[in-house]
């Protein structure tokens, strides 16, 4: 079933044309990724669809049955309004009752008495009457997993993350049939990714996605549309799918353009010996002539982003943390922390929001005062920091000044020295974007402005509290590239999974209450450490169990062997799980072959991965059981 059509949408920006013309169609259960490069009108095509925005020319319907639901990047909400009402907005029964329970709930817990329990009772009642236990868990689940509580307090006075997690938790709660995210994964712990990545993967929904988070990416959508030259290229199958087919599109058209250089300079020494009488045969030769200038303009390969500066020497003293301790109030974010760090050290910081990741690297470039302890730092150490808070500009400055004010020449790595406007160029930023206002650029070129400024310093120490946030694929390839070959200190931290994975050598992981754990290895190795151990503590937690029920039996003489049906449950069960993990990996490769191009064929393989996972954690457990009690 079609759910959406787009025919010849076109929309510029002052003198820019975002896209031109483009026209793709949705059908049910597909899940599909939008990507481009920063300041090609993604989001901006999703508020047109949205009808937040109105598009220059063209169309666009949606299935006129289903219900659609829309995550901004940056959501606007009512002063004053709170985050149940906003949750709640809806005209459905059912959430007007969970609206009215939740707020007897918080009454009970504010005002006890007679009113508060009267009108506790009568929620109940109206939710036993409608039935709509099962939907309210639902809305606690979701709530929980993205840490809302304070359901009275106004929207406009939480912070950004707080006020995105919100507007998250409201589509999700209404579940609509098309769902159109953008940037869904800022502002979220690795904890709510995950969860979020798991539950997309399993709902029937229709999804049209932009994110930056390629895990995040390739696991759930099976289709990727990519904006590229005004224009609109559909590839049927995962991220490495997508990556592969556009490198042998750039490749051919590298081909295309250089053929083209070689028939022009021909074709121009044609039209300049040629007699004005032109006949027409002549007639014909002088359009191919411009077709083949058209060509030949194209780019010989593609422009992209180009991370190249002088880093200051690094002396052998770096920076030592003696017994570091901080809290506010009963919080503790640092207690006796010391670490020494080393040359070309890659460290990726990860924790729940609100452990004090943020304060920690405040502290570190002496932005924020520590309660006990010392920092020894060594002289050469120049940090660049990019901080979680972006670029702080008045919007009415130009591109260009940023730059100067920091420095009119930069050096390089290969002894040359660029002007602040050749510096520029190599960030992607061309000679007529660079007199223009702060203000008229998107949230990916200010993202990419404010790691120029950070870059141009010339740090030997560099520390990135979310950097991917906001800015585009290519973009991303680049920044990590230039982080692999940099010769400093990086300490990094993101929910990008990818991002670290790709970059750390080993974690700092903040557990809360001031303890930090260093552990040596990337993310998925930490995070598969964590299943372990869950898994572990879900089979001690049975074993417990079946002791205390076994307290009231008349004890055993002997330990508890395997009897011959558990046995071969347990040979099974280890051929089984193989099995499976073979499976899975099948399935993945189907979906990253780019053979299969029927969306609903798509769709089902993706569901097949996830209740793939979910039995090979069921089946894990079991064996594990079985282990213990052979072992």
């Amino acid at each position: 079933m079609n759910y959406l059509s787009v025919e010849n949408l076109s929309k510029n920006y002052g003198d820019k044309a975002l896209f031109e013309q483009i026209g793709f169609g949705l059908e049910q259960g597909q899940k599909v990724a939008l990507v481009a490069k920063n300041g090609s009108g993604k989001s901006t095509l999703l508020r047109i669809l949205a009808e937040r925005e109105m598009a220059d020319g063209g169309e666009f319907a949606f299935n006129k049955d289903i219900s659609v639901g829309f995550l901004e990047q940056d959501p606007h909400f009512e002063k004053g309004l709170s985050v149940i009402e906003y949750i709640f907005q809806s005209e459905n029964p059912l959430f007007q009752a969970i609206k009215n329970y939740e707020r007897a709930l918080e009454l009970q817990h504010t005002q006890a008495g007679d009113e508060a329990f009267a009108q506790l009772e009568e929620a109940t009642q109206q939710m036993e009457t409608l039935k709509a236990w099962d939907l309210e868990l639902k809305v606690k689940q979701i709530l929980t997993t993205f840490n809302i509580d304070q359901l009275n307090r106004p929207v406009d006075q939480l912070s950004g993350g707080q006020q995105k997690r919100v507007a998250l938790s409201r589509v999700l709660i209404e579940e609509p049939d098309f769902l159109i995210l953008d940037e869904p994964t800022n502002h979220l712990d690795l904890e709510m990714i995950e969860w979020l990545e798991n539950y997309l993967i399993r709902s029937k929904m229709t999804l049209l996605l932009v994110t930056h988070d390629r895990y995040f990416l390739d696991r759930i959508c099976t289709e990727i549309l990519e904006m590229d030259d005004t224009g609109l290229y559909h590839h049927k199958g995962n991220y490495e799918y997508y990556l592969k087919k556009r490198a042998e599109r750039i490749e051919m058209n590298s081909r295309v353009t250089e053929k083209a250089r070689n028939l022009m300079r021909k074709e121009l020494d044609w039209v300049r010996r040629m007699p004005k009488a032109r006949g027409t045969k002549a007639k014909y030769r002088m359009d191919a002539f411009e077709d083949l200038k058209t060509k030949a303009k194209g780019k010989r390969k593609e422009e992209g982003l180009q991370l190249d500066v002088q880093m200051k020497r690094m002396g052998g003293k770096i920076l030592e943390l003696k017994h570091l301790s901080k809290a506010y109030g009963e919080l503790k974010i640092l207690d006796d922390f010391s670490y020494v760090f080393k040359k070309k050290e890659r460290i990726g910081i990860v924790g729940k929001n609100g452990v004090g990741k943020s304060t920690f690297l405040n502290i570190l470039t002496e932005q924020e005062a520590f309660d006990q302890g010392e920092i020894d730092k060594g002289e050469t150490i120049a940090f660049g920091y990019y901080s979680q808070k972006g670029l702080e500009l008045t919007e009415d400055k130009r591109v260009i000044d940023v730059v100067k004010e920091i420095a009119e020449v930069i050096p390089m790595s290969n002894g040359k020295n660029f002007t602040a406007s050749q510096f520029l160029q190599t960030f992607q930023f061309p000679p007529e974007q660079q007199y223009a206002y702060v203000s008229t650029l998107s949230g990916g070129e200010k993202r990419r402005l404010y790691l120029l400024t950070v870059l141009v310093k010339n740090p030997n120490f560099l520390i990135l509290d979310e950097p991917t946030n906001d800015l585009d694929l290519m973009t991303l390839n680049i920044l990590e590239d230039f982080l692999s070959e940099y010769q400093g200190c990086v300490i990094i931290v993101t929910h990008d999974r990818y991002f670290m994975d790709k970059l750390v050598d080993h974690l700092f992981v903040f557990e809360g209450k001031g303890k930090i754990r260093d552990f040596n290895g990337k993310y998925t190795e930490y995070r598969n450490e964590q299943l372990r151990i869950e898994k572990e503590e879900k089979a001690k937690t049975k074993e417990t169990s079946d002791t205390d029920k076994k307290k009231t039996q008349k004890p055993s003489t002997s330990k508890k062997k395997l009897s011959y049906k558990e046995q071969k449950e347990y040979e099974a069960l280890e051929i089984e799980i193989e099995k499976l993990e073979e499976e899975k990996e099948a399935v993945n490769q189907q979906l990253s072959s780019g053979t299969i191009t029927d969306h609903e064929e798509l769709q089902k393989l993706s569901e097949k991965v996830g209740e793939l996972m979910d039995t090979i954690e069921e089946k894990t457990l079991r064996w594990m059981e079985l282990d213990d009690l052979k072992n």
